[in-house]
């Protein structure tokens, strides 16, 4: 639902990838943005309505973003695709952050775009480490990204792991994502991608800049 930029992006993404879409905006001069290949469906109408989600063929859905520019329509949208026509996979774009943290707790996924936008301006105009890369709704865990400190060169991820109290979620090393293992062993250049309790955070990059103790 909504034909906008982020919802014509995330339509021409989808299609791309071989998926059937729908689209659903009340304005039919939006669907221009979709160009002249596009070959889902065009449904004009509002996106919580019963009929018009039925004409865009929710029944068959195997998702529902509703990412239309007002909150109050994507929400009403996602309880309906959720609630009434038990689509698994829905999400909302909320431009309200307290909001989505609200409805992030009763189950419907949803991004705060202008939040989101901040923070990702923001943590390239601090220092690294200054903030972090992700943040769960309730605020208690964190994704922090980082540089592998030489001292680490070397250790294994299980190492490290029990020397900062830091999870490394996975390892990006010359360009790639790479899972891994306690037995991965660190290498210069890595960039750590690290899941942190917050109120930890301190203290494990703290070690992580330490190095290993002696005995580690």
């Amino acid at each position: 639902m909504g034909c906008g930029r982020v919802g014509a992006t995330l339509t021409r993404s989808l299609e791309s990838r071989g998926h059937s879409t729908a689209v659903i905006d009340i304005d039919p001069e939006s669907f221009r943005r979709l160009g002249p290949d596009f070959k889902g469906l065009k449904v004009t109408g509002m996106g919580f309505d019963r009929d018009v989600l039925s004409t865009a063929g929710i029944e068959r859905a195997d998702a529902f973003a509703a990412v239309s520019s007002g909150d109050n329509s994507n929400i009403i949208a996602a309880r309906v695709a959720r609630e009434l026509f038990h689509v698994e996979n829905v999400v909302a774009r909320i431009y309200d952050a307290g909001r989505a943290e609200v409805y992030e707790r009763l189950g419907i996924p949803s991004v705060a775009t202008v939040p989101w936008a901040a923070d990702q301006v923001l943590r390239r105009l601090l220092p690294a480490g200054s903030e972090p890369a992700w943040r769960d709704p309730s605020g208690r865990l964190r994704l922090d990204t980082a540089y592998a400190p030489f001292a680490w060169v070397g250790r294994t991820v299980a190492a490290l792991e029990a020397g900062t109290g830091a999870r490394v979620a996975f390892i990006t090393r010359l360009g790639a994502g790479l899972q891994v293992t306690g037995d991965t062993v660190v290498q210069e250049g890595d960039h750590l991608n690290l899941f942190l309790v917050d109120g930890e955070a301190d203290r494990a990059l703290a070690a992580l800049s330490a190095g290993p103790k002696e005995d580690d």
